[in-house]
């Protein structure tokens, strides 16, 4: 007897697929997307519950609207179904950020729209399907950069933090968070190892673990925290540290003198 998968859940990798099948961000990620996200990076409602209270310490209110009025403007890039987005909109008054969040998947910018649409109409959130590597940025207090950066060649990063730097105001703060790994084999596997342990516990089969990270082979490139921290530098940040990690996921913060 077969059953239906239940609506929402995670259940991409439950069958066999082809070896060179490879992870896209298309209509079936984004119907399990959520509770992909939850069972499969550590510490991800944490770094999202923080979100609002590093905005509120750095939103300057310096940028202003297409009304006039003064505004911290917030670009949430690489915004899936606009969770960070989501996030600040339930923190702040409509009238306090203009929010431009940014995704290179049509299939989820259509739905963080909807979404974002149907609880915040009040503000300003415009959702852009766009390569965040081709965003024409506007001065802005905050950029956050979740689980983004990965997905990008390593030859393109540094670029891409380079314009944050540029577009962001003095006292703007860059919020990255990313999958990493370690230098030291053991420990790296030693952490990979554990990783699973955590996907084991929240209901994954060896044979889902397995197929999520073959489809990701080659799609998710990590980098080291020190190499997050040597390129941040690179790029302009000379203040940033290391606020979270859980297992081989950190989150950054980096700040604009």
């Amino acid at each position: 007897m077969t059953t239906t998968p239940q609506a929402g859940l995670d259940t991409l990798f439950t069958t066999p697929l082809d070896k060179a099948a490879r992870f896209s961000f298309d209509e079936q990620v984004v119907a399990c997307f959520p509770d992909m996200i939850r069972r499969s990076v550590p510490g991800y409602g944490q770094v999202l519950a923080m979100l609002p209270i590093f905005v509120r310490r750095h939103a300057k209110f310096n940028q202003q609207n297409e009304a006039g009025h003064r505004v911290s403007r917030v670009y949430d890039l690489g915004c899936s179904l606009g969770a960070a987005s989501m996030a600040l909109a339930s923190d702040f008054a409509p009238s306090d950020l203009q929010i431009r969040a940014v995704d290179i998947s049509p299939a989820m910018t259509e739905k963080a729209q909807a979404v974002l649409d149907e609880h915040f109409p009040e503000h300003d959130i415009e959702v852009i399907t766009q390569d965040v590597r081709k965003v024409e940025f506007e001065p802005c207090d905050v950029v956050i950069l979740n689980l983004t950066l990965q997905f990008l060649p390593k030859d393109d990063r540094l670029a891409l933090l380079t314009q944050i730097y540029n577009a962001l105001d003095s006292g703007g703060i860059l919020i990255l968070t990313e999958k990493t790994h370690a230098l030291d084999e053991q420990f790296d596997a030693w952490l990979i190892e554990r990783y699973y342990d955590f996907k084991r516990a929240n209901g994954y089969s060896e044979l889902e673990i397995s197929g999520k990270r073959n489809a990701l082979e080659n799609v998710l490139i990590t980098d080291t925290i020190d190499e997050h921290h040597q390129r941040l530098k690179l790029a302009g940040f000379e203040r940033q540290l290391t606020w979270f990690q859980f297992l081989n996921f950190a989150s950054m913060i980096a700040f604009k003198a």
